[in-house]
């Protein structure tokens, strides 16, 4: 595998499981040093992104021990939804303050420690759902969204200073969180169907996300800023309504 981030430093939230993890895995295999952070066990450390003194001691310390911050990958997350009127305002702020405020705090200090670099890369993990509405979507779709807007916002306030901000949606990826949605009693018609609207057919894997994550954290990335990039399966190009099969095709 290439050696891209040799020497650099990445500081990786949800770093416990799903796409964190395996971001964190690509990002070692290209030749970072990883620093996991989640509110689960197998982390290198305890962490809740919605705690700005925690964030803040974090990047304090990284920076004491290796001098700098390079990559920052925002994935910690959780899903949640439902329809506005029978949604609770707790569950509303519990979605929108781990992936929207989380995000948003984790910059914050991921942009502090870079500033006297002037340089650096933060990945923010958004969704499609971010780029388009969906049933029952509410309060993840409208986190991800404020993703998708923050990080547009933060290109355009630190472009001239170095850092690179670019955020990455997913289509279904077939990671825990995914499967706390999917595998219930009830959810197969629901889980094909989702499923056959990826245009290859299938759910992606977070290895396919972490790929995507490596590349714009690299200096392969080093034209791409304030970006949404779309790892989706082909979910968002469009519409397969069956015409081919009625051809034969």
């Amino acid at each position: 595998m290439q050696q891209r981030l040799q020497g650099m430093v990445a500081v990786v939230t949800g770093g416990a499981s799903g796409i964190g993890a395996a971001s964190a895995t690509r990002l070692g295999a290209e030749g970072a040093t990883v620093v996991t952070v989640d509110v689960a066990d197998g982390a290198d450390r305890r962490l809740d992104v919605r705690d700005e003194e925690a964030i803040a001691a974090l990047f304090a310390d990284v920076v004491a021990e290796h001098s700098r911050v390079d990559i920052v990958v925002n994935a910690a997350g959780v899903a949640g939804g439902g329809p506005v009127h029978i949604l609770d305002e707790t569950e509303w702020d519990r979605v929108v303050d781990i992936n929207l405020k989380g995000t948003f705090l984790v910059a914050k200090h991921a942009a502090i420690a870079m500033l006297p670099l002037k340089s650096g890369s933060i990945v923010n993990i958004a969704s499609i759902e971010g780029l388009e509405g969906t049933e029952g979507g509410s309060s993840y779709n409208a986190s991800k969204g404020g993703v998708v807007m923050l990080t547009k916002s933060i290109a355009i306030d630190y472009g001239r200073r170095g850092i690179r901000v670019n955020c990455i949606c997913p289509g279904a990826i077939d990671t825990p969180m995914l499967r706390s949605i999917i595998d219930p009693d009830g959810m197969a018609s629901y889980t094909e169907r989702m499923r056959e609207e990826h245009l290859l057919g299938r759910f992606g894997q977070a290895s396919e996300v972490a790929a995507a994550v490596a590349f714009l954290a690299s200096d392969d990335a080093s034209f791409i800023t304030g970006h949404a990039l779309v790892v989706d399966g082909g979910f968002t190009a469009g519409l397969r309504v069956g015409l081919l099969d009625q051809m034969g095709i």
